[in-house]
């Protein structure tokens, strides 16, 4: 075996979702079985990565959690950060793993590596992907390689960033990858490689006690007339994301709406292509996007809906403005 350069200490935070999920023998589907302490047992091989220690944080799908759940695990991490742990690893469900991996990149502040990873198979199939990305996870958690970039995605042997993380796939072992700009490193033979660095990172601080208010996010589609956006302040709604048309263009019949929305609230407008940069001085028709951002619409950059969302409502809750959050999302963008 080629050695690889470790740490001494990883932790691994278990949250639930398909990684572990398991029959409960009665012709069922499978649901939450395994806490954290069957996770680690039963990947081979991981005590000679690093010395492991784990705890179960809350031990739901992926679909069940919130943003306040994530606040919970990003001062857990820190706790074990301050206590000397040099990596952890948190396994989760997929259906959300790209948003913690963010809102942990937005909430943690350290250099020391914070690995997100799961299973797109459970361990009742055949090739259950499980055990190899916790393997995976923990391997990166424990390199030098992976400091100082953040938060981190690992499945399938690849190395991904947390803001370009997509998951594209319902069901594929090879479902997650990085919108537009792929996988940022990969492991082969042990060796953990990150050949390519992300740029500026951002970091959210939440006013004591603030809970992530509530943001919609509102994708477009052919033939909207905008009338769901002059309901969402009643709902109690204190942000929207617009996965709006291309690279950033509404139908005529919604500009007086989203005008409207942005003059009480903060409106960003991102694509619903999922990948690439939005624009902000080629197209100049009504519903474009210089027509939008000249209306008080923030460019939500190369970030995807569900990264502005989760970024807006932290900040939220962190008391930024509007100036601020569109600072941000040019930094990360960069």
């Amino acid at each position: 075996m080629i050695p690889t350069t470790t740490r001494n200490r990883v932790h691994v935070l278990a949250l639930g979702g398909t990684i572990a999920m398991t029959s409960a023998g009665d012709g069922g589907g499978v649901r939450p079985a395994l806490d954290a302490r069957a996770l680690v047992a039963g990947v081979a091989g991981l005590s000679a990565v690093a010395e492991i220690d784990f705890d179960v944080v809350r031990p739901v799908p992926g679909a069940h959690l919130w943003l306040g759940d994530i606040q919970a695990v990003a001062e857990r991490i820190g706790d074990l950060l301050e206590d000397g742990v040099d990596g952890v690893v948190v396994a989760q469900g997929t259906d959300t793993l790209e948003e913690t991996a963010f809102a942990l990149d937005l909430l943690c502040e350290s250099d020391r590596p914070i690995v997100v990873t799961g299973a797109m198979r459970n361990p009742t199939m055949p090739g259950a992907d499980g055990p190899a990305n916790l393997l995976g996870a923990v391997r990166v958690a424990a390199s030098e390689a992976a400091s100082g970039l953040g938060t981190l995605v690992v499945m399938n042997d690849e190395i991904h960033a947390a803001r370009f993380v997509r998951k594209r796939h319902t069901s594929r072992p090879s479902a997650f990858g990085g919108a537009g700009v792929g996988p940022i490193g990969w492991i082969a033979e042990e060796r953990v490689r990150v050949p390519l660095h992300v740029g500026h990172r951002v970091h959210v601080v939440p006013l004591p006690g603030a809970e992530p208010p509530p943001v919609a996010l509102v994708s477009v589609a052919l033939g909207d007339d905008g009338r769901v956006l002059d309901r969402l302040a009643d709902l109690g709604f204190a942000g929207v994301v617009l996965a709006a048309f291309g690279a950033g263009h509404l139908p005529e019949r919604m500009v007086d709406a989203a005008a409207r929305l942005a003059e009480t609230m903060p409106v960003v407008l991102t694509s619903r292509t999922g990948a690439g940069e939005g624009f902000r001085g080629t197209y100049d028709f009504p519903g474009s996007e210089i027509d939008l951002l000249s209306k008080g619409l923030i460019s939500g950059g190369a970030l995807d809906s569900y990264k502005v969302r989760v970024l807006l409502s932290l900040a939220l809750a962190a008391g930024w403005g509007t100036g601020r959050i569109a600072e941000a999302i040019e930094r990360l963008s960069g």
